[in-house]
């Protein structure tokens, strides 16, 4: 079973994302901001961090900041980015932290 974390910092919007993965993917938890995430991913070391590109906390770097501050786990989690943004910017950001 493949473990998963969401990150976003809408607690209906990981709600719903809960309520439509698939039943072969355990949710391990949740984090609303930068510190709670970086705290929950190496804490529980998931799979798979579905990574809003926007978080408040932390020094303002969102999704990136997650990433870099959990650089170090890279070769085992794999981070996929998620926004509603049509900004590229966001997303570059996000895949360029490893994303």
């Amino acid at each position: 079973m493949t473990t998963v974390i969401i990150v976003d910092d809408h607690s209906i919007f990981r709600s719903g994302l809960r309520a439509d993965l698939d039943g072969s993917i355990e949710v391990l938890g949740e984090a609303a901001s930068v510190d709670e995430a970086v705290a929950l991913i190496a804490e529980l070391r998931p799979d798979v961090v579905l990574l809003d590109v926007h978080l408040p906390g932390g020094a303002g770097g969102g999704g990136a900041e997650v990433l870099q501050r959990s650089s170090a786990l890279l070769d085992s989690v794999r981070f996929l980015a998620l926004s509603v943004s049509d900004s590229a910017e966001d997303v570059v950001g996000v895949i360029r932290a490893g994303a």
